[in-house]
């Protein structure tokens, strides 16, 4: 009896181990990092670093919902990152920004696909109107004029450091 109910469990925890291999595999949830920290590296096209950025990563549904509404602002040569499963269009939203940032979509291949300069909400405006797209796996968020003071464009190519 005892075996029989070792080897239920066995088999639920397979089951559901699978299941959240699965789901990571389709794009559904994306897997956890293990550190909440990172250097992302903007190459230049010799391959050396033209823009270095120390980020927080968000990587769970819920800290891509909130993002930076929890920060009054950010250092130069800070960011968050972003992180989903797969590549595909990503909309990013102001909600309740108090400060400007540069949106920084990267694709699957570690290419820049689109830079957007974003403003934080005016009073009235709960930021959910204000909505830049782009084609991302990697969504990188910068004060607002990093990206031009740095050369940051389409076509670059981002490296991403994970401690």
């Amino acid at each position: 009896m005892a075996r029989e109910r070792a080897l239920q469990v066995f088999l639920v925890i397979l089951a559901l181990s699978l299941l959240g291999f699965a789901l990571v595999q389709i794009g559904v949830v994306s897997a956890p990092w293990v550190q909440d920290r990172a250097v992302v590296y903007v190459l230049d096209d010799d391959g050396d670093p033209k823009a270095t950025v120390e980020v927080e990563v968000a990587d769970t549904w819920e800290q891509r919902y909130t993002g930076l509404s929890e920060h009054e602002s950010l250092e130069e040569g800070h960011g968050m990152l972003f992180v989903h499963a797969s590549e595909r269009d990503r909309t990013y939203v102001m909600r309740e920004m108090d400060f400007d940032i540069d949106i920084v979509f990267v694709g699957a291949d570690r290419e820049i696909t689109a830079v957007e300069h974003a403003r934080a909400p005016e009073p009235g405006e709960d930021g959910e109107e204000l909505r830049y797209t782009g084609r991302a796996k990697w969504v990188l968020e910068v004060p607002r004029g990093y990206a031009n003071e740095t050369g940051i464009a389409v076509g670059d190519e981002v490296e991403i450091d994970r401690p």
